[in-house]
């Protein structure tokens, strides 16, 4: 069964293109190909049938201490998927409400199938912000990361989902967003990264709003964000960048600053938004790669064999 998406979702997609092409890399259909139309039908009776075993009486709300309902909890499909997994990924609204309802502050809210997604990791996939705000208003853990080092707002901000990424960062509590600002994936990679790469101004300068390092070094080259924004050569990411503070100094981890990039880049406007701001001692490209290039031709130029304990025929 395919996902599918209402017209009406809200994406921030990159102001330098013309419409939005969400990647495909993670997964977005956990547990959906496993199951055919007749078993989907047998787990939608299923959930349905629970629901009415665990419906309240008048005395008692949400009474969930019987076997039926630690039934339903403890099942899962192949792909390790529970029943809430499986009504998010099919967006089935009223079973989702139920079953969080029935699982309030509980650990059957944070359970990982197989590729360690949480139902508030598909929420975000499946574009869901109202099921994001239940999840968070219930008591789930934000800070979960899937197989890919990824928190649900990593997937957020990778995509430019506005809806999910508003939820996620204003209905989360303190300590969780500190963590989700600051924590990279299994790339290196933080939230500011992600919207920088992919060039979401929006939730950009919303980031630094929340507290996010603006200078924070993504951990495979050291590059910042305006380290990045010069790779994807975004003029209008580079002036937000530095007109929210980022240093246009920062060196990666193999001292280049963001107007080193620009060298062999066709887009003057943006060498020339920071030439200025880059200290004199700075702009040149380190010469360690011609200094090699010296040494080996002074070696090549050497009469001396560098070795004199090579024998040939016994000589």
């Amino acid at each position: 069964m395919a996902l599918h998406r209402t017209p009406g979702n809200q994406m921030d997609f990159n102001r330098e293109s013309k419409e939005g092409k969400p990647s495909t890399d993670e997964r977005l259909d956990s547990g959906v190909d496993s199951l055919k139309e007749e078993d989907y039908r047998a787990v939608a009776e299923e959930i349905c049938r629970l629901q009415l075993e665990c419906e309240p009486k008048p005395q008692k709300v949400f009474n969930c201490g019987d076997v039926e309902t630690q039934e339903w909890k403890s099942q899962v499909t192949e792909d390790g998927d529970t029943l809430l997994h499986l009504a998010i990924i099919h967006e089935a609204k009223d079973y989702i409400k139920t079953m969080i309802q029935l699982s309030k502050n509980t650990d059957f809210l944070d359970v990982q199938n197989d590729q360690r997604q949480t139902p508030l990791h598909l929420a975000v996939i499946t574009n869901q912000s109202d099921v994001c705000q239940r999840l968070l208003a219930d008591g789930c853990d934000p800070t979960l990361v899937d197989d890919s080092g990824n928190m649900p707002v990593h997937i957020a901000c990778r995509h430019g989902n506005l809806p999910c990424f508003s939820v996620l960062t204003q209905f989360c509590r303190h300590e969780h967003l500190q963590t989700m600002m600051a924590a990279c994936n299994y790339q290196g990679q933080n939230c500011l990264h992600l919207a920088s790469i992919h060039g979401f101004l929006s939730m950009v300068e919303s980031l630094v709003d929340l507290g996010a390092d603006i200078n924070a070094k993504e951990q495979r080259n050291g590059r910042g964000g305006l380290h990045l924004a010069v790779d994807q050569q975004n003029l209008p990411l580079v002036k937000l960048l530095l007109k929210k503070g980022a240093d246009p100094n920062l060196l990666t981890f193999g001292g280049h600053t963001p107007f080193h990039l620009t060298y062999g880049r066709n887009n003057d406007d943006i060498k020339g938004e920071l030439f200025s701001l880059t200290r004199p001692d700075l702009r040149e490209l380190p010469d360690s790669e011609s200094d090699e290039s010296e040494e080996e031709e002074d070696s090549e130029s050497d009469d001396e064999v560098p070795y004199d304990d090579i024998q040939w025929n016994g000589h």
